[in-house]
């Protein structure tokens, strides 16, 4: 009994095992046809190896090829300005490295607005453009938007002074969108916070820098926060007390001119018949 009982445990384990040895080749099969239809069905997206950063950069900071990797990126997604090539990201190993101009987190692209030019340093100097000078304008807690600006704003600049003719003081907007480059002492986008800072750097040409130095001679001047995004163009504003208050301007008087004998006219008159006729002759007295 025992005999027939161990065969027939033998025999049911042989069954099960069978079973089961079936159900996982028919399981991997069936998932290969799953994956060989997805692939079929998925459409081949083309992708380009790009550099991103390997760990969290700071501004300031040198830029090492350890510092970077490649990942595969969609061709058709490719941000401006990326960079696909180690020589183009590192030209001549490396001899004059580039600096980090913003803030990146790890897994980060690398572009081109990111990081200096080779062998420059993360200072003013990398942030202004061709024909581009820095120009400084002094600021307090009130001119300067409360200390919410930082590197990378847009301001619009007003100019607030005196006149001569004009009753009380005078208040115009100069120039329109200008940007900065620098906070004080730091050109870091990145600061937490706010800082209440004396000076601001702007980006402008030769022409506004003889603009705003007239202006900041002659006048206070004051800072209006531009919102991002925004591209319209502020429109020429002026506003003096008697328009803020809205005072009407007194109109001149009208002088009375005093007749001038050459313009008098003296005449006689003729009776022609039923007709009266007025003619010209010379004033004598």
């Amino acid at each position: 009994m025992r005999v027939v009982f161990g065969l027939v445990l033998i025999v049911g384990l042989a069954l099960a095992g069978s079973a089961a040895y079936l159900f996982n080749q028919n399981q991997a099969d069936w998932q290969r046809r799953v994956a060989a239809a997805q692939q079929q069905a998925a459409p081949a997206v083309e992708t380009v190896p790009v550099y991103v950063a390997a760990r969290q950069l700071a501004y300031g900071e040198t830029l090492l090829p350890s510092d970077v990797r490649q990942i595969e990126w969609p061709r058709s997604a490719l941000p401006e300005g990326i960079f696909t090539k180690e020589d183009a990201l590192f030209p001549n190993d490396n001899a004059a490295p580039r600096h980090v101009l913003r803030g990146m987190e790890k897994g980060e692209a690398l572009l081109k607005i990111k990081v200096t030019e080779p062998g420059i340093d993360a200072g003013l100097t990398a942030r202004l453009q061709r024909g581009m000078r820095a120009f400084a304008i002094s600021v307090d807690v009130a001119t300067g938007v409360s200390g919410f600006l930082r590197p990378g704003d847009r301001v619009d600049v007003y100019w607030t002074g005196r006149v001569d003719g004009m009753m009380g003081d005078f208040t115009k907007l100069i120039e329109s969108g200008v940007e900065l480059i620098a906070i004080d002492q730091t050109a870091n986008s990145d600061l937490a916070g706010t800082t209440i800072a004396r000076t601001v750097t702007v980006a402008i040409n030769p022409q506004q820098v003889a603009t705003l130095a007239q202006a900041q001679s002659t006048g206070r001047l004051s800072l209006a926060l531009v919102g991002y995004g925004d591209d319209t163009v502020a429109e020429a504003i002026e506003v003096d007390q008697r328009s803020l208050l809205g005072i009407p301007v007194a109109q001149p008087e009208e002088v009375q001119r005093a007749p001038d004998p050459a313009d008098r006219v003296c005449t006689i008159r003729n009776r022609r018949g039923s007709e009266v006729v007025e003619i010209p002759i010379p004033c004598t007295d």
